[in-house]
């Protein structure tokens, strides 16, 4: 096995070592699940009342959408955490000394959160998809999974889960406090983000600048997305498009970690 390849395997036993990944795992099925039914339930009984404009036909995708328009935030953490939780708890010098190149730790690092990332997708998809086409059937509107283009999207959720456990590598790096790198995935994601896309979903001229956004880039990659439906004037990027985008902030965030903290002398 190559040094690369034992940093991979080294990298899995860490993570399903700890509890954290099925923990992370459990909440973001619970939560987007019972988010997607209470949405579909929501648009079926009182559509007018939802303040969303869902076009014909759109309705399933934007139930199932809530699996990465909800759930993104777990596999950034899970990924932040192979590298804070490593620093917290002083074991990344021992990992520097099993493999003195940097370049492979970091990048099996990545390629691992990514395999977690598409796994949760998976999961967070078989939650929406389930609970929302059980809500969706049951009120007899459409569920959409006799349809190529839905698959097509769960498989696009799939993959936008899988780059943003990447991302959360490279924030980690980045901010390798585990403190300082949730607090600013939580306060961005949960706050700072929303506000803004919920703005420009009503002021125009912040449409522009919303799409570049990463929560809403991850949102046209997919193709889907309850913020979409807020308005009229909501911007989006196409899907290839948002995944560039997505994918850039990923490279962005990991090369300037890599540039700054990655380099230093590790105690």
């Amino acid at each position: 096995m190559t040094g690369f390849g034992r940093a991979v395997a080294s990298e899995f036993v860490k993570l399903f070592s700890t509890r954290m990944w099925w923990l992370l795992l459990l909440i973001l099925v619970g939560y987007v699940g019972l988010a997607a039914a209470g949405i579909a339930l929501a648009l079926t009984l009182a559509p007018e009342q939802s303040g969303m404009t869902i076009p014909p036909g759109a309705l399933a995708a934007v139930v199932y959408s809530v699996a990465t328009a909800s759930g993104f935030v777990f596999p950034v953490i899970l990924g932040a955490m192979s590298v804070t939780g490593e620093v917290r708890h002083r074991t990344l010098s021992t990992t520097f000394l099993a493999t003195p190149h940097r370049a492979p730790v970091l990048a099996a690092k990545v390629v691992v959160a990514a395999v977690a990332g598409a796994g949760y997708g998976v999961a967070a998809s078989l939650a929406t998809v389930g609970l929302g086409a059980l809500v969706l059937g049951s009120s007899g509107e459409p569920t959409a999974l006799d349809e190529s283009d839905t698959w097509a999207m769960i498989a696009r959720m799939v993959l936008a889960m899988a780059i943003w456990a990447m991302l959360g590598v490279g924030l980690g790096v980045l901010v390798p406090s585990q403190v300082g790198s949730i607090v600013a995935i939580l306060a961005f994601t949960q706050f700072v983000e929303p506000i803004v896309r919920t703005a420009a979903a009503f002021v125009e001229p912040l449409g522009g600048v919303a799409k570049f956004l990463p929560g809403a880039a991850g949102d046209a990659l997919v193709g889907a997305s309850f913020y979409t439906a807020l308005g009229p004037s909501a911007q989006t990027l196409e899907w290839w498009q948002g995944g560039l985008v997505l994918a850039g902030y990923a490279v962005a965030f990991l090369v300037a970690g890599a540039a700054t903290f990655w380099r230093r002398d590790v105690t």
